[in-house]
């Protein structure tokens, strides 16, 4: 039996998925045209069409993302699954450094002194970073929680927060919290998201910034 597929050159998916998604795009709706890159890569991430009407901006976020980008800023993940996620090479070309300090032993004990997440410390430990600051969060609503705390004492200002946890327990309520507390954010409303969306919304925003793909 000879199985029948798509003839296409492996180098050549991505681009054949985008043309996919973008032909699936309602041809109704108008899609705001920096936003779109973003939507875009985590719908070929995810393959779920949902993220159209679920990833949320702040206005101007995008814009400011890519002047924060340009200017060398930070990538902090809650997870070393986003951090392997993210293009490391082409932020490096904007000056740029990622960071996830969820396995840094500095972390675990200092969590266990306070009673609390390792992802809730290692916000703290991010603010102490001196680049413009992308804090990209796909998998603990405490990290976003303590973000919050730590932006109305005074202690964090971030370029721009990715809210993507997924799940069940106060992941709805740490969205909506962040939608609220005064930052430029990119957040995944209701209960998708995931590691793998914050890196894609990531890699979307660095590629717009290096000019790549």
């Amino acid at each position: 039996m000879k199985i029948e597929l798509e003839t296409i050159l492996p180098e050549q998916i991505e681009n054949r998925s985008f043309a996919i998604i973008e032909s699936e795009l309602p041809k109704d709706r108008k899609i705001d045209a920096l936003q779109k890159p973003v939507i875009k890569r985590v719908i070929h991430t995810t393959a779920d069409f949902d993220y159209l009407d679920n990833l949320k901006f702040s206005e101007h976020a995008v814009e400011k993302t890519l002047a924060a980008l340009k200017s060398g800023a930070c990538i902090v993940t809650d997870t070393n699954m986003a951090k392997a996620g993210v293009h490391k090479a082409s932020l490096e070309k904007l000056g740029g450094a990622l960071y996830c300090y969820m396995a840094d032993e500095d972390v675990a004990a200092e969590a266990k002194r306070q009673g609390c997440t390792r992802a809730a410390v290692c916000m703290e430990k991010a603010a102490k970073l001196d680049n413009p600051l992308i804090i990209a969060v796909g998998n603990a609503p405490t990290a976003l929680v303590r973000i919050c705390e730590l932006i109305s004492e005074g202690k964090l200002k971030p370029a721009l927060v990715i809210g993507a946890p997924v799940g069940f327990v106060n992941v709805v309520r740490s969205k909506e919290l962040i939608m609220q507390a005064g930052v430029d954010y990119i957040v995944a409303a209701g209960r998708k998201g995931g590691s793998n969306v914050a890196a894609a919304i990531c890699n979307a925003l660095i590629y717009m910034a290096t000019g790549e793909r």
